[in-house]
């Protein structure tokens, strides 16, 4: 069996958990250390302000390098660029497990983001290599299914280290999970089917404007959305990085207009199937977001729960997931990927618009039906959606589509944190107002991602 048309079934099922391991802890790296924030900032002295970069520099690292990466797999291959990364996420793990000041451990967590970029940018790739085109709808659920639940599962995670250990052992875990990782990807990952025309070139004046782009974006909305109310001058300021990575963008991206194989992938996006599904993509991430970053105000200081009743109440929705992205992924193909996403993108919305319409004395069972719900919608969305992405751009440039689907989903993911944060920074009583706008605002984004899904049908006659 060629490259291709998958692997044999040993060695794909090998593959498969290498692929699994990788995705899942670059995917929970982004918010594990979230509950420690505080925690570092004292035993380090250093400001709150100070400490958000330990999450900053990781997220940053890895969304400015995932096309540039991406582009590398097509040329190199995505297997050689999937474990250089998995082996600089180790080290780095190893280096902020050892930091003695913020310095150092910002450092750490920009290097452990350039290597879950390595990951990330190829992931999806590999999985079309792996699984044979028959089976591909199942590998692609399973891969949206550890990515959902991977996104949910970092603070209860770091809560449950943190409960028995300091802050630096969050990195630990990385250790013989990414040896294990390493140590089988050299045997199960498969190469690159061979090339009839020439790799894909790029310069390196694209790379650093495409990291410039993103970079400014991203902390032009940290400023505007998370600091507005800590200085007068952060919002200038955050106007002045938006606009400057605008412009940045807009010579970037007629630099690339040019190129018939471009690292900002319009090519891709001038395939109106797949620019429909990248614009899902970002708003259910975008909805996702809001929804989860909420919630924990909602159950924590509104409902007044406990963080274990919290907790438990939150495990409905990633049990929602895990239970519906089989079936998801076995329904594809069957029916219209469009459809698939857009009933799964209203039934998203519909979870989120009866958790913010709640009752005022809402009962574990009446919050956690709500969220199996919200799980549940964006599991049928995401597999078929992903899927669609994946099969539509064609197999050279697989890395190219698949660096632009974690792309989506960390801008997606910005975005929903940078609007809460305004909402809060609006309305911070703890009477539930902002969650409820939050969330009714989330349901907005999820039935925007739904009709853009549903479109594709359209677009695919």
């Amino acid at each position: 069996m060629t490259a291709q048309d998958g692997l044999p079934s040993p060695q794909r099922g090998k593959a498969v958990l290498v692929i699994v391991l990788g995705i899942a802890m670059s995917v929970m790296d982004g918010s594990i250390v979230n509950l420690a924030l505080p925690g570092i900032a004292r035993q380090l002295q250093a400001e709150a302000s100070q400490a958000i970069w330990v999450v900053n520099a990781y997220q940053i690292a890895s969304l400015v390098m995932l096309l540039p990466l991406a582009a590398l797999g097509d040329r190199l291959g995505y297997r050689r660029v999937y474990l250089v990364g998995m082996l600089l996420f180790v080290l780095s793990s190893v280096a902020a497990m050892l930091a003695d000041s913020l310095a150092m451990l910002t450092a750490a967590r920009a290097l452990q983001g350039l290597g879950a970029a390595g990951i990330m940018s190829v992931n999806t790739a590999l999985v079309r290599l792996v699984y044979p085109s028959s089976r591909l709808g199942r590998g692609i659920a399973l891969n949206s299914m550890v990515v959902a639940t991977s996104t949910m599962a970092g603070p209860a995670v770091a809560a449950a280290i943190l409960s028995v250990a300091s802050w630096p052992w969050l990195f630990a875990l990385n250790l013989p999970l990414g040896l294990l990782t390493l140590w089988m990807g050299r045997r199960a990952l498969p190469y690159n089917p061979t090339r009839a025309e020439a790799a894909p070139q790029f310069s390196l004046i694209d790379v650093a404007l495409n990291v410039l782009m993103f970079t400014l974006v991203f902390v032009g909305a940290d400023y505007l959305g998370v600091r507005s109310g800590a200085a007068h001058s952060a919002p200038v300021l955050g106007w002045a990085l938006l606009a400057a990575g605008v412009a940045v963008g807009v010579i970037y991206l007629r630099r690339q207009r040019r190129l018939t194989a471009p690292l900002f992938p319009l090519d891709l996006l001038r395939i109106p199937v797949f620019a429909l599904s990248m614009g899902s993509s970002l708003g259910a991430f975008c909805a996702q977001m809001l929804a989860f970053l909420s919630l924990p105000f909602l159950l924590l200081e509104v409902q007044g729960r406990s963080h274990m009743d919290a907790g438990l109440i939150m495990t409905a929705w990633p049990l929602a997931t895990v239970v519906v992205a089989p079936i998801a992924g076995r329904l594809i193909g069957r029916y219209p990927a469009g459809w698939l996403g857009g009933i799964g993108m209203v039934v998203f919305a519909t979870g989120l618009l009866l958790v913010g319409l709640r009752p005022e004395h809402a009962t574990s069972f009446e919050m956690g039906w709500r969220l199996a719900l919200c799980g549940a919608g964006f599991a049928l969305f995401q597999s078929p959606n992903n899927h669609t992405i994946v099969t539509t751009a064609p197999v050279h440039r697989s890395g190219a589509a698949s660096g632009m689907l974690g792309t989506a989903r960390l801008t997606g993911q910005t975005l929903g944190a940078v609007i809460l944060a305004a909402i809060f920074a609006v309305w911070n009583q703890h009477d539930g107002r902002a969650e409820t706008i939050a969330l009714c605002l989330a349901a907005g984004c999820a039935l925007l991602a739904g009709l853009s899904s549903s479109l594709r049908v359209r677009a695919t006659r």
